[in-house]
Order: structure tokens, then C-alpha cells, then sequence
């Protein structure tokens, strides 16, 4: 792995976020940010967002000619895109629910009118491909959560992928806690829609949820009976903007010359690359916590999502306390949601964040704050063992 422009030439001197998003924005996208403003329908942005819509393609592995865009809104806005566009009143729509957004997933579905059918699995455990193989019949789209930020669950895309593949059903996948920090192959693996979040993997500012269509789904949208009903995304106001370039609706233009900047980051480093940092980055945490009573909360290796690391808290923590006095200090991490609020931290590993230099940030403080020194020495040797000698600890 080829050393990176890095982030935080000082931490001590900004906010530390940590969290699973948002994540610190690329000094790329900071610096695009802060352009003059040009109109929408200006033909340099045009061209702006033909290049983003290349830099999608290859992020998602898409179709060559598959429709990519941005929605101005956050990666739930991507989710109800799909649902609002491809799902009528009355489809059976099966939802892979095992977290609180697979959980949001099926709520969405309800309220476009679809007849849920739900798989689940219990907190903390992967989705299983034969379950979802037993639910198919008559099932117009299947929904799936790839990286469950909630639990740190990766589920088994390509395997799901696999069994949807002869049903006929749409394959709809949430992709915001991994697309954009490791290959995707949509095409592949005949993934219909795929949506993230500007601010997770690709180290950009929220506000835009980029989105990848592909052709068969544009088939069923214009076989729908009646037409979409939310407006402001449907699939063919969108593609009017996108690709005959015609007014739909005033897109944000700064926030896409960020998103272009960090995107364009991002496939300059290299999926794999940005892959292997999450990877290395959860060996020198554990390394670094295991020692404390720290464990992961999902059980099985394969099943765990490397750009959220979930550990399960030692008795000795106090989750809120210690949280509380991070935030003081300027270091944001996240806690469990619902059942799993005071059990875990949720420590997110993507894009900029996946860097030794903040996480050595956390174990400063994290060690002054529960009176153990030795914390930082210990995370020093582990970053020592596990990266190359040209990521130091300034990247």
C-alpha cells in the first residue's frame, strides 16, 4: 500500500471523529468545497457530473451504460429512491433485517405499499443465504443491508446475490457502510440499485447519496402501473438531468465539486488499497484494546464489517461517562443503538478516519482518561507491526 496525502497533519489541533459517519472530509473535497458558485445548469457542471457518473460506475462495478447519479439528500434518501421507484402497492417486497437499518428498509417498503416479507437474523449474526433462497416465491424485490453500521455485520452479498439471481426478483442493495472502501461488482453480481452516503467511505460532506440503477430496473420502472410518487427522485426527472441534461430541480453544485474531489481521491488510491487499510487499521485496535477486556462483538470473522468495528465493552467501562469525557476532549466515537446501547463502541474505520494518526488520538486520551499510560506505547508497537514504514503516524 503506497503512502496517501494525509488528513491530519495535527490532530491535537481539529475535532477527532471516529464515528461510523460521518466521517472527516477529504482535504481535497475541503478545498472544493469552498469554489465560487456556478449555476446547475452551467456546462462545466455538466461536465462535473459526467465524471462523477464515470467514478461511480467503476466504484459500484456496474454495467457500462448503467445510470449513476447523486440525490441531494443522505444515504435514507437513496434507500427510499429504490423503494419509491421500483416498488408498487401491492408487490411482496423481502426485507434481510438484521439491524436497525434493514429494520428502516422494511419500514419504507410498508409505507409505499408493499406486502413486507421479513428474514432476520439475531443481532450481531449475518444474514443467511438459504433463508432467503426459502422466502423467494412471488417476491418482486429483495432488500439487503450489505454493511449493517448498527452491529458491524457484513452480510454475504455475493452469496445472497447468487440465490435472488433466478427469481426474477430485484436485487436492492444498501451499500453505505462499504461502497467506496472495497470492490463492489454490482454487474457481477446482478445488483439492480445500490445507494450510499457522500459522508461514509468516501470522506466527503453530507447532503448527497450517490445512487447506480441498472438496466433491467430501468425495464421494470417504465413497466410500473402507475406513476412514481415521489417526485423530486423519480428515475425518469432524474435521468432527464443527469443525461439529456434538462431541468428537474436545482442540485447542490458545491457539494458535488467536493464529492467529485474526494471520489476521484478515493479511485486514485484504489479500492483494494482503501480495503486494506480498514483491515489493518481493525488489527492495530484490537491489538490495542483486546489487552483491556475489549472483544468483538460479532462473533464469527467473516461476518464482520471492517469499516465498522463493533467491541464489546469491558465491565469496567463506563460507556456514557467515558464517551462524555471524549467528546469533551474533541474525539467523537458512537455507541450502540437500541438493544445494544452501554454493550458496544462502534469505531468507524472508513475513509479518512481509517488512519493511525487519529485513532493514536483516542488512545492518548482514552489512556489518561481510565489511568492506563501504557495505552499509546501499546498502540504504537501495534501500527509498527502492521503497517509498511511509509504510513506513519502523521497519515
Amino acid at each position: 500500500m503506497r503512502a496517501q496525502h494525509h488528513s491530519f497533519s495535527d490532530p491535537h489541533d481539529q475535532h477527532v471523529l471516529l464515528t461510523p459517519g460521518p466521517t472527516p472530509i477529504h482535504p481535497a473535497g475541503q478545498r472544493a468545497l469552498m469554489r465560487s458558485m456556478l449555476g446547475h445548469m452551467d456546462p462545466e457542471v455538466f461536465e462535473l457530473n459526467r465524471e462523477i457518473q464515470a467514478d461511480l460506475r467503476t466504484m459500484y462495478g456496474t454495467e457500462p451504460e448503467a445510470f449513476t447519479a447523486l440525490l441531494g439528500g443522505s444515504g435514507s434518501l437513496g434507500m427510499e429512491t429504490g423503494f419509491a421507484n421500483l416498488v408498487e402497492a401491492g408487490d411482496t417486497v423481502l426485507v434481510c433485517a438484521n439491524g436497525s437499518f434493514g429494520r428502516r428498509m422494511a419500514e419504507m417498503a410498508a409505507r409505499y405499499g408493499a406486502t413486507v416479507r421479513l428474514v432476520t437474523a439475531p443481532l450481531g449474526e449475518a444474514i443467511q443465504p438459504d433463508a432467503v433462497a426459502a422466502h423467494l416465491s412471488g417476491v418482486r424485490m429483495v432488500a439487503l443491508v450489505h454493511g449493517e453500521t448498527s452491529t458491524g455485520v457484513l452480510n454475504p452479498v455475493e452469496e445472497i446475490a447468487e440465490v435472488v439471481r433466478d427469481s426474477g426478483a430485484l436485487f436492492s442493495v444498501d451499500a453505505v457502510a462499504t461502497a467506496g472502501m472495497r470492490p463492489f461488482g454490482m454487474a457481477g453480481m446482478g445488483v439492480d440499485y445500490a445507494y450510499t452516503g457522500s459522508q461514509k467511505c468516501l470522506s466527503a460532506p453530507p447532503g448527497l447519496a450517490p445512487i447506480a440503477v441498472s438496466e433491467r430496473a430501468f425495464s421494470r420502472f417504465y413497466a410500473r402501473r402507475s406513476p412514481c410518487p415521489l417526485w423530486y427522485c423519480d428515475f425518469e426527472g432524474l435521468y432527464a438531468y443527469w443525461v439529456d441534461h434538462t431541468y428537474h430541480h436545482t442540485v447542490p453544485v458545491n457539494l458535488h465539486y467536493a464529492f467529485h474531489a474526494a471520489l476521484h481521491a478515493a479511485m486514485d488510491e484504489g479500492l483494494e488499497a482503501r480495503h486494506l487499510r480498514s483491515v489493518t487499521m481493525e488489527k492495530v485496535i484490537i491489538d490495542t484494546l483486546g489487552p483491556l477486556g475489549f472483544t468483538h462483538y460479532v462473533p464469527r470473522a467473516q461476518d464482520r464489517l471492517p469499516t465498522v468495528l463493533a467491541l464489546r465493552l469491558p465491565d469496567e467501562i463506563d460507556d456514557e461517562a467515558v464517551r462524555a469525557e471524549l467528546r469533551r476532549r474533541e474525539i467523537s466515537i458512537a455507541g450502540g443503538l437500541g438493544p445494544t446501547a452501554g454493550v458496544i463502541w462502534r469505531l468507524g474505520l472508513m475513509g479518512e478516519s481509517a488512519r493511525p494518526a487519529p485513532y493514536r488520538r483516542l488512545m492518548e486520551e482514552l489512556g489518561d482518561i481510565i489511568d492506563r499510560p501504557d495505552l499509546v506505547h501499546r498502540y504504537d508497537e501495534a501500527v509498527g507491526r502492521h503497517f509498511p514504514a511509509s504510513e506513519s503516524l502523521a497519515g
